[in-house]
């Protein structure tokens, strides 16, 4: 399976939310907090913009982290994926390991990599890295947080909320936005070998 095709030219705005709380922090997408508008890159676009928050919960937080444009693909059923802006002010590095939601039955933290001349999802061993004062994109073709097995479609303008685990066991929980993407059409095929081929 595969998201080959990035948000194109419409712009989309989402909430970017500073996490700054009493746990080691980390974002990808997140619940409660404030947010500020935010821009996704402008051409083939996700519709029905709606801003994201965050929440962090968990231990001593010393790293503050940004989540924005934080958007899950409308889908009927099967999977869809979350992509968004991830971005770490601090001084350490964070780690995002693992990530649940009542929207689906399974999510995972997935990667495109390109396997016998074909792009493929597998697992990213280790999860989402965002070094200290950098950021980490979640974009079609690239890293983002794979639904499977959708237990409600997901239309534009549904709320999609996300819990994100990170490597100290503390919580960011994200209150994403479902919109359409127009940017390429994407299959979710099972490969032989349990990883998602893609098909455009």
């Amino acid at each position: 399976m595969s998201f080959l095709g990035r948000p194109g030219a419409a712009r989309s705005a989402a909430g970017t939310v500073v996490l700054t709380a009493a746990a080691l922090v980390l974002a990808a997408c997140g619940s409660t907090a404030s947010g500020t508008d935010a821009a996704v890159s402008p051409s083939a676009s996700p519709t029905a913009a709606s801003p994201t928050t965050a929440s962090t919960t968990g231990a001593a937080a010393t790293t503050p982290v940004t989540v924005s444009d934080t958007w899950v693909k409308s889908a009927d059923s099967g999977m869809t994926a979350m992509f968004g802006m991830i971005k770490n002010t601090g001084s350490t590095d964070v780690t995002v390991v693992s990530a649940t939601s009542d929207a689906a039955e399974m999510l995972e933290l997935h990667e495109v990599v390109m396997v016998d001349g074909a792009m493929k999802m597998q697992p990213k061993k280790g999860g989402f890295t965002i070094p200290a004062g950098g950021t980490h994109e979640l974009k079609p073709g690239g890293d983002h947080v794979m639904f499977m097995g959708l237990k409600n479609p997901v239309k534009a303008g549904d709320p999609v909320t996300v819990v994100l685990t990170l490597a100290d066991g503390s919580t960011v929980t994200v209150n994403s936005v479902g919109k359409d993407f127009t940017g390429a059409n994407e299959s979710y095929q099972p490969t032989p070998s349990g990883s998602m081929s893609s098909g455009m």
